[in-house]
């Protein structure tokens, strides 16, 4: 848990800015005519895999960068950089190049240090973020504007690929994976962190009551995440071998729901879906930020109240296969059946044996 992160901004303030997305997808970005880039989908439009407005999270993110503030909102994407860091150093061995897809900010470049990458790419569908993107000396550096949802990148030409909390909002991922194993050289290491299915489920779950009892139903409001159990099955069926997948949780208190839904705003990580409801009635986000408080809310030591927000974070590691890898022993070679492990004792019992220094034997 990051202690101590209580974001204090008025209540009232929040509540006439949120749901105010489609007013600003209508206006476009007019200061900024990147924003006019459309992402191309690999997938055909009718795809039932077209779950995300990859149009709408594209304004999202220009939107986020052009806020005199938003470096205040990178306190969770730096502190998973931070970590997806420490694993970069964990693999000994140096990369001559590197790729960082949908770098943001720069969250992980700007901790990656020459004594572990030579040359160093970085990419993201938004051109802002990318301006922003900062790194470390000694590291030589390039910068494209690339979508993560079709990236094209010649075949064999990276050393390792890395993205930070950037591939949930990708409709074909199992593309994404195959198009990042292909640009990988052999024995190249894949390794990734994106929010995982419980994340904002304290949210979820508020808004979802509140709109059953002030309309009896409910619409997404939350954006589908990926769950850690179909990593594994995406990344084999990409071609990854020796793969590394585990789940850490990031807990956040937050004054109120309020200040919750603006900062996942200047995060650029509210609702992308195709299905989502650009607006929330006032009536309804003042039950749900009740219904919240009640079921989830907390207290500090100094009696002031906070909402928790749990963010699940997802890391994978995948090689490309390679010749040079361990590989497992051949199917047959083993001498005891795991049929007969009940056995193991009697087993044990009739190996021969050794007595240890006894040199007359």
């Amino acid at each position: 848990m990051i202690p101590g992160l209580l974001l204090r901004r008025a209540s009232s303030t929040c509540l006439r800015t949120v749901g105010s997305e489609s007013n600003l997808l209508n206006r476009g970005c007019n200061s900024n005519n990147a924003c006019n880039i459309a992402p191309m989908s690999a997938l055909p439009p009718d795809s039932p895999m077209n779950v995300f407005d990859r149009n709408a999270k594209l304004l999202h993110r220009e939107r986020a960068a052009r806020d005199t503030e938003v470096k205040l909102y990178d306190y969770i994407k730096d502190e998973v950089g931070d970590r997806l860091s420490d694993r970069i150093f964990d693999i000994k061995r140096k990369f001559s190049r590197a790729l960082d897809l949908g770098c943001g900010r720069g969250h992980v470049s700007k901790r990656i240090l020459s004594e572990s990458v030579e040359e160093l790419v970085l990419t993201d569908m938004s051109p802002s973020f990318l301006h922003q993107a900062e790194s470390t000396e000694g590291i030589r550096v390039t910068k494209e504007v690339v979508d993560e949802e079709n990236p094209s990148f010649e075949a064999n030409s990276f050393d390792i690929v890395i993205s930070c909390l950037s591939l949930h909002w990708v409709n074909n991922l199992p593309g994404c994976f195959r198009h990042i194993n292909n640009c990988l050289k052999n024995d190249g290491v894949f390794l990734a962190a994106v929010f995982g299915g419980d994340t904002l489920y304290e949210l979820r779950s508020s808004l979802q009551l509140a709109e059953l009892e002030r309309h009896g139903g409910v619409s997404p409001h939350i954006s589908p995440f990926v769950e850690i159990r179909d990593i594994g099955s995406l990344l084999t069926r990409a071609n990854f071998t020796m793969l590394t997948i585990d789940t850490d949780e990031i807990v956040v208190g937050y004054p109120s729901m309020f200040e919750l839904m603006w900062d996942l705003r200047g995060m650029a990580e509210n609702n992308a879906a195709k299905n989502r409801n650009l607006h929330l009635p006032r009536d309804t986000l003042i039950a749900a930020a009740s219904i919240y408080q009640g079921l989830y809310g907390k207290t500090k030591e100094d009696n002031t109240p906070f909402v928790p927000a749990t963010y699940q974070i997802i890391y994978m590691l995948g090689w490309k296969p390679d010749p040079s890898q361990p590989k497992p022993i051949e199917r047959g070679t083993g001498e005891v059946s795991l049929k007969d492990l009940y056995k193991l004792d009697k087993i044990i019992k009739n190996t021969e044996k050794i007595k240890l220094g006894d040199d007359d034997k």
